[in-house]
């Protein structure tokens, strides 16, 4: 069953151009270099789900123009990956249908406290109406989508990632231990994210993003999650090995 891919946003949590930055980077004219925060689109013939709901999410689906969506997942509560989440009542609204939103007990208690109003017991007219749906390490299915999670490490923070037939999305981790590295074995995709050059405490630089696909030997990777500090859109790319490219907000995959 072929799966469409749609990256949303392929930024940091202060996404490409940062507000008031002058970098080449914040101030290049490729729009390769504009990047919203992390989130992908997967669709089949009758599914259509996103992985996390940023600050972006709103504008993110109308650009994709987007009509219909059966599903919100989460990898993990930090806002840039969740903060959206209120604009799924537009969905509410046209579709006629509540949201089913998968998300871990940990992700759970966050969306109580940041969205305290979808959960109070006096219902404001207008508000989100979303089913929360536990995960934690099984396979599920959203729809006829089977996703198989992944247990990464976002420095001390447990974070989800998702493997979809032979292909594999993690994001926000520096860290996966040899026993979910299994899971990522005999990929034709491997999505991954890369921060900057220099050491950060919580996410894979770009040479430990490198070496990693190199471990992981998929098919083909694509990096994500990238912030200013990594370098132009052109330039990364003619220092990447061939099987290793830059994701770029809009890009389409079919696994």
């Amino acid at each position: 069953m072929p799966v469409k891919i749609t990256f949303l946003g392929t930024g940091t949590s202060q996404g490409v151009p940062i507000i008031a930055c002058e970098c080449e980077v914040c101030t290049s004219t490729d729009r390769r270099d504009n990047r919203l925060r992390s989130s992908i689109l997967v669709e089949s013939e009758t599914t259509r789900f996103i992985i996390d709901s940023g600050p972006d999410f709103r504008q993110q689906l109308l650009r994709e123009k987007v009509k219909r969506l059966d599903a919100v997942v989460f990898t993990h509560e930090h806002k840039d990956h969740i903060a959206g989440l209120d604009e799924v009542k537009a969905f509410n609204f046209i579709n006629k249908m509540v949201m089913p939103v998968y998300a871990t007990k940990r992700v759970q208690e966050a969306l109580q406290r940041e969205f305290a109003y979808i959960f109070s017991e006096e219902k404001y007219p207008g508000i989100p109406e979303i089913d929360v749906i536990d995960f934690d390490n099984a396979p599920f299915y959203v729809g006829n989508i089977l996703l198989q999670p992944i247990n990464v490490l976002h420095y001390k923070l447990p974070v989800k990632g998702f493997r979809i037939n032979d292909f594999a999305y993690i994001t926000d981790a520096n860290f996966i231990s040899l026993e979910e590295k299994e899971k990522l074995k005999n990929l034709n995709v491997l999505v991954l994210n890369s921060l900057r050059r220099e050491p950060h405490i919580s996410h894979f630089t770009f040479e430990e993003a490198i070496e990693l696909v190199k471990e992981l030997n998929p098919r083909k990777a694509y990096l994500t999650h990238i912030s200013h500090q990594l370098g132009l859109h052109e330039t990364v790319s003619n220092e990447l090995p061939q099987n290793i490219e830059l994701a770029v907000d809009g890009l389409q995959l079919i696994i």
